[in-house]
């Protein structure tokens, strides 16, 4: 008899409020740095300002990709004690075929660590679980005034 393999980590309404700090500032971070229409997928692991980060090329295999989350996840730990991971992309906050390349890959890696980690994806309007899809969405969200 084959045993089901446990349910994706996934995040739940509501959201805690560190993790919403967080996301929110992975948005920020985002629409402050990206100006381009058109930009790379990027993967991230920590908390924005202290992260770790692969642009993806994609990777077609899903070991790599379960590698990748794996390292990033590992190195994040020691920047931050309760490290996420997020998926930077253009776009609407709608799944895509590379969000869903990532779910499986980062909950593996977030079981190896023994973390309760699932993946995010963020753009420039908010961010989303892609399993529960639990979001979080502004109509227009700038970045804090800079100060000289």
């Amino acid at each position: 008899m084959a045993v089901p393999p446990p349910p994706l980590p996934t995040l739940q309404a509501p959201v805690d409020r560190h993790t919403h700090v967080v996301l929110r500032a992975a948005v920020v971070e985002l629409v402050a740095a990206e100006q381009r229409r058109r930009f790379p997928t990027a993967v991230h692991a920590g908390a924005p300002g202290r992260c770790l980060r692969h642009v993806d090329d994609p990777p077609s295999d899903a070991g790599l990709r379960a590698d990748l989350a794996l390292a990033l996840l590992r190195g994040a730990a020691t920047l931050t004690p309760r490290p996420l991971l997020w998926l930077t992309r253009p776009g609407e906050l709608s799944p895509h075929d590379e969000d869903l390349r990532w779910v499986g890959p980062a909950a593996w890696a977030g079981r190896a660590l023994g973390l309760d980690v699932g993946l995010v994806v963020v753009t420039r309007r908010g961010w989303f679980d892609p399993v529960s899809d639990v979001r979080r969405e502004w109509r227009r969200l700038r970045p804090p005034p800079t100060t000289r």
